[in-house]
């Protein structure tokens, strides 16, 4: 295998939440980043650095988990509220309202298609939901303590779990049984998805450790303990090839998994990183932490020419370079990284302002500056991934080449207003149903008023 690498660059920062930022999620099209805070908010940072951002109030505690819809146009928020939302990411924050468990709801996560929902809760449930309406589907009930988070694999055919009772569950979304059981010994995973391919697992741990399995062999793949602080989330790279996670330690880490190791820690937060997620392209990512800060980062490192022919392609943007740093390690080849110097963009006031590439892992957080390791650690490899050509960026790249910029806006218009059409159809049909509860209630009362007539005439 060869690879150019280059240094992920920091590329804008918001601020705007008011306490611990708990999730973030991209937009399919990277126009918008949603974020869910400890402060009861759920923000819409938009790109555009002329366009503001839009704060959302609805729920009454804290928001947990976010996840925008596949088309983009709606948001799901979970919150300790014990209610769901939905969200249409706008200036009129149109949103619907569900009670989906009987306790905090941790995790909210849309099905590929969009068409159903799972949320995982304190209450010890995993539970189902369609978008459309917000109707309950069905339950699954096996956990023995707090749910803390729950996705949908890439083919909508299965749901994974991950519980305070030390396991993470495989479960069949059709059949609704659990197919397999793997278990923590030291810690609980707080964190855990599929790999794109759908065919392995990894969990972030409160043991410090980032463990990947294989959901067909049951077999643990790879052991990470390269965190010195709880593994809060991780996102893979839509490729296949990374693993990027975000620790207490107040560290990020980019891991390579075709060679099993470690190649960046990233210093940007001040305190624990408690979210991180790749963009749907995988050429950014973006993390939040309990400093209450957004940071969006340009991947750089994920433009690399694999063996087997894939090549990921995109613009880097790094301008200046410093001499290539290679780092040797105990696999086959060593890390080769060109240093580069990142910008960090603020949101208010527009000023760009440059920081300096430190070369060992810490950091100054009082002059701004910002630090990336490149670096290799000790990890357990049993087996190597399987590598997995990006769906995402093909399809892009064949939009981008045969449809015309002018309809593809107008059909994500058109889509737009689709999603917005089937918001305001579930307000108004939650409302008709609760007239005709009325209504029923009415005729029952109408009813027994009868009845104690008649008996009272009878008398």
């Amino acid at each position: 295998m060869t690879s150019a690498l280059s240094d992920p660059t920091l590329e804008r920062h918001f601020k705007g939440h008011r306490d611990t930022v708990t999730s973030v999620d991209f937009s399919c099209n990277m126009k918008q980043i949603a974020t869910g805070s400890m402060d009861s908010c759920v923000m819409i940072w938009n790109m555009k650095p002329q366009m503001r951002a839009y704060r959302f109030d609805g729920h009454k505690d804290a928001v947990l988990s976010v996840h925008f819809s596949p088309s983009g146009h709606l948001v799901a928020s979970a919150s300790r509220d014990k209610t769901v939302r939905l969200w249409v990411p706008s200036m009129k924050a149109e949103s619907t309202v569900f009670r989906a468990h009987t306790a905090t709801v941790r995790s909210v996560n849309f099905s590929g298609d969009g068409q159903t929902l799972v949320t995982a809760s304190d209450d010890k449930t995993i539970k189902v939901w369609t978008t459309h309406r917000q109707k309950f589907l069905f339950s699954l009930n096996q956990h023995i303590n707090w749910v803390r988070c729950a996705k949908f694999s890439p083919d909508d055919r299965l749901i994974v779990s991950s519980s305070d009772d030390k396991t993470i569950k495989l479960w069949d979304k059709n059949s609704r049984e659990c197919i397999h059981s793997f278990y923590e010994h030291a810690g609980y995973a707080n964190y855990v998805d599929f790999h794109p391919s759908g065919t392995c697992i990894a969990a972030a741990s409160t043991d410090n450790s980032v463990k990947v399995w294989d959901i067909r062999s049951h077999k643990m793949l790879q052991h990470y303990q390269v965190h010195s602080g709880v593994v809060n989330s991780l996102s893979f790279h839509p490729a296949g090839n990374f693993l990027i996670t975000a620790s207490s330690d107040s560290t990020m880490k980019v891991l390579d998994l075709v060679e099993g190791k470690l190649l960046y820690t990233l210093h940007g937060h001040q305190g624990p990183v408690t979210c991180v997620a790749f963009s749907r392209t995988g050429e950014y990512f973006s993390s939040g932490g309990s400093d209450e800060q957004v940071m969006v980062w340009k991947s750089n490192f994920d433009c690399a020419e694999f063996s087997d022919g894939v090549r990921l392609q995109h613009k880097t943007a790094s301008s200046s370079q410093t001499p290539t740093a290679t780092s040797t390690t105990h696999f086959p080849l060593n890390s080769h990284a060109s240093v580069s110097s990142p910008h960090l963009l603020d949101e208010e006031p527009a000023v760009v302002q440059q920081i300096g590439i430190q070369s060992r892992a810490s950091h100054s957080h009082a002059n701004g500056s910002l630090s990336i390791s490149s670096s290799t650690a000790h990890q357990t490899q049993t087996q190597s991934l399987p590598q997995h050509s990006p769906q995402g960026q093909a399809q892009s790249q064949a939009s981008d080449g045969g449809v015309p910029p002018g309809l593809a806006n107008t059909l994500e218009h058109i889509i737009g207003q689709l999603d917005i059409l089937t918001q305001t159809v579930s307000i108004l049909e939650q409302r008709l149903t609760l007239t005709e509860n009325k209504l029923k209630e009415c005729l029952e009362n109408q009813m027994e008023i009868g009845l104690h007539l008649q008996r009272s005439e009878e008398a």
